[in-house]
């Protein structure tokens, strides 16, 4: 599973970073996912992090490019 966050969304209350920080941390002020950690959304913390964070910007994904529209 793949974890981002929706930059349009978050507004910077960096509760990602506070609660893992190996995988969140602050870009010009606003939370972001370490390079590289990107694969880490079947954490259970990250996924702690997604459900807790205030603005709702932490996105999970299974991966998977979605196909046409039908």
């Amino acid at each position: 599973m793949k974890v981002s966050v929706d930059q349009n969304l978050c507004y910077g209350s960096w509760d990602c970073v506070h609660r893992v920080p190996s995988v969140f941390t602050v870009v010009d002020g606003f939370g972001a996912v370490v390079p590289g950690r990107e694969e880490a959304g079947d954490d259970p913390r990250v996924r702690a992090a997604a459900e807790g964070c205030p603005s709702q910007a932490i996105v999970i994904t299974d991966g998977r490019a979605a196909g046409p529209a039908m």
